[in-house]
């Protein structure tokens, strides 16, 4: 269910499960007001990588990036 509610298209199908990209992920910063994939998502499986921690501050500037171009 979260693959196609991600505004960024982070999230794509692996080889088992599906991953989110976190060079292409603001956690729905600049889209919505809480990231989407966790609100849609029927359990609890998605968690943030503690290897790829960011700010408010960063991750609207990936946003400002990833529309930009």
């Amino acid at each position: 269910m979260c693959d196609p509610e991600c505004p960024n298209q982070a999230i794509t199908l692996g080889k088992e499960i599906f991953e989110i990209d976190p060079d292409k992920c603001t956690e729905c910063v600049g889209h919505y007001d809480t990231p989407t994939c966790v609100s849609v998502c029927p359990i609890d499986c998605i968690k943030k990588d503690p290897n790829n921690v960011e700010s408010l501050d960063e991750l609207a500037e990936k946003f400002i990036r990833l529309t930009q171009g």
